[in-house]
């Protein structure tokens, strides 16, 4: 049944002159900067800002903090299915591939795949499944199968001829920690990840991730004000390298605060019981443009775009081909 649908790579440079493609998913965190009359600022500020933080906390043979510089792609990965037809072709997910250049030796060295993650399935799962779900129960309600296609198709990607000829290392996803729920400091400390949080109680996010076959963890590194959550399959500690890892922190935190700044960018630190709130009123704001409430309803716009080009059309081989995928790597949480 798997060969009834394949997966395509494509790349594209993000830098200050980057543009967003017909196919890309617009309320990504890097499609957002990029639209409008001040983009090319937007995008300069930002790629300088993730330089900043690597060498910041890449301090050890870098006396004046600007040894290394970020090179990011976007990669962008479709569904091809072997039927012919209008919609022979989804867009299927987005990540975040990450470069790192050493100005002092000239080398140039791979970072982590992940960072960012953008999906069409998961804006379908999130803002039209969801509540439609919820509308029918009469209040919140969860389907009981909710998210298991989108976490098996990612799972067939990573494991995918495709997936396994361009990347040698499994993915990372960093986000943001959730709002409902509260995060205690440990005593675990990692040289580069930072302080340890944890939290017991999974939110609908982490089990998300669980069925794409993640485990998640949550730190604070050395400089933050909050802890980030970090999805990853594998050793999150043992699989990387110190730039590896410094890569995607500063990636990510960078672009949370710009988009939750009352989180990343507040001026005091977590505290050792932490509950994080977007009605912090004490932070500081970046010099970047950004309309949360824009991204709100363009997800909703998207997840309706999935409806109609992929689960419309392909939906009944996708489920057919999703019963008969193994459950063997679905991540338990809690």
């Amino acid at each position: 049944m798997a060969s009834e649908f394949t997966f395509r790579i494509t790349t594209t440079r993000f830098d200050e002159d980057y543009s967003p493609s017909d196919n890309s998913r617009i309320t990504t965190n890097f499609a957002n900067l990029a639209r409008g009359e001040h983009r090319q600022q937007n995008l300069r500020n930002a790629l300088t800002m993730i330089d900043r933080r690597f060498n910041d906390l890449a301090h050890w043979d870098n006396p004046d903090r600007d040894r290394y510089s970020v090179e990011l792609e976007i990669v962008s990965v479709a569904v091809q299915f072997a039927a012919e037809g209008e919609d022979q072709e989804f867009p299927l997910l987005e990540v975040l591939d990450i470069h790192v250049l050493d100005r002092l030796t000239g080398s140039r060295s791979h970072g982590i795949v992940g960072n960012n993650f953008s999906s069409y399935i998961r804006d379908f799962d999130f803002s039209v499944r969801l509540p439609a779900a919820s509308e029918a129960a009469g209040g919140f309600s969860v389907p009981a199968d909710f998210g298991e296609l989108h976490g098996k198709l990612f799972q067939h990607f990573l494991d995918s001829e495709a997936y396994q000829e361009r990347f040698t290392v499994s993915p990372v996803i960093c986000i943001s920690v959730s709002t409902s729920k509260t995060y205690r400091r440990t005593e675990n400390h990692h040289p580069i990840l930072g302080v340890e949080y944890e939290q017991k109680d999974p939110s609908l996010t982490d089990e998300y991730f669980g069925k794409m076959g993640l485990s998640v963890r949550y730190f604070m590194p050395r400089g933050s004000v909050a802890p980030l959550a970090f999805y990853f399959r594998g050793d999150l500690l043992g699989d990387y390298t110190n730039l590896q890892l410094i890569g995607t922190i500063s990636t990510m935190e960078t672009f949370q605060k710009i988009y939750r700044p009352e989180i990343y960018n507040a001026n005091s630190e977590a505290a050792s019981i932490y509950r994080p709130t977007l009605e912090q009123q004490d932070y500081s704001v970046t010099k970047i443009a950004y309309d949360r409430d824009e991204r709100s309803r363009l997800a909703t716009e998207q997840g309706q775009y999935a409806d109609a080009h992929l689960m419309k059309p392909h939906g009944a081989l996708l489920e057919q081909w999703a019963a008969d995928y193994s459950d063997a790597c679905l991540v338990p949480v809690g």
